[in-house]
């Protein structure tokens, strides 16, 4: 701008200060709207975290050119630009939900961050379910795996209790009826084969003296008949 009045560049000041901090912008033909309709979309867009504001299309351009911005092609009409302060989503569905009862209202383009959308993307974007349901079915997603995950850890004992008692039951397992307890009865019957040789001993050693009494008497014998 050669020379421009202090008032316009207080304006693409204003512009290019919106277009940096806001996350999202979107462009809009506004020919058509009375003052009462435009009142209304101003609300509906200020509850879905946006706000509508109407510039003429050479200082938004100037503004975008400082910024690198290519929308030079949806600079064309009246414009009035949405201003994103939260959630894209939500002010691209409130635009488009305008649009529905009020054709004069027109969507050219937008921008997402310094990415440029066309009109298409800008109605694919209204189209996105909002965050807090994406949100909740993200945490429904990774919450399923967990209580199943939970649901198995209950199953393992009592699973594990009815496998030890199916066990037990078949005798397998410490603690299971015996019908023969064999290994209880055989310490009871090991002592006879040490009681009968106790009794064994002492005839052996009884018969010791018997043997040496009649080798002696031998001996005297054959000392007589030498003697005789």
């Amino acid at each position: 701008m050669e020379n421009p009045r202090p008032e316009k560049v207080a304006v693409v000041e204003e512009v290019r200060a919106r277009l940096e901090s806001s996350g999202a912008a979107v462009l809009t033909e506004y020919r058509g709207l009375n003052v009462a309709a435009t009142a209304e979309l101003r609300r509906a867009l200020r509850a879905a975290g946006g706000e509508y504001k109407i510039y003429k299309n050479t200082l938004v351009r100037f503004a975008a050119r400082d910024l690198g911005l290519e929308i030079d092609d949806l600079l064309t009409g009246p414009t009035a630009i949405a201003f994103v302060d939260g959630d894209p989503v939500a002010v691209a569905k409130a635009l488009r939900d305008f649009a529905k009862t009020n054709p004069a209202l027109v969507i050219k383009g937008g921008l997402l961050g310094d990415k440029a959308l066309d009109e298409a993307a800008v109605k694919a974007l209204a189209d996105v379910e909002p965050r807090e349901v994406l949100l909740a079915k993200l945490a429904g997603a990774m919450a399923a795996p967990m209580v199943q995950f939970a649901g198995l850890l209950e199953a393992l004992p009592r699973n594990f209790a009815y496998g030890l008692k199916a066990l037990i039951d078949q005798g397998g397992a410490p603690g299971a009826p015996a019908d023969a307890p064999t290994v209880a009865e055989a310490p009871a019957e090991a002592p006879a084969p040490e009681a009968e040789a106790a009794d064994e001993t002492p005839a052996a050693e009884d018969s010791a003296p018997a043997d040496t009494t009649e080798t002696d008497q031998a001996e005297e014998s054959a000392a007589t008949e030498q003697e005789s």
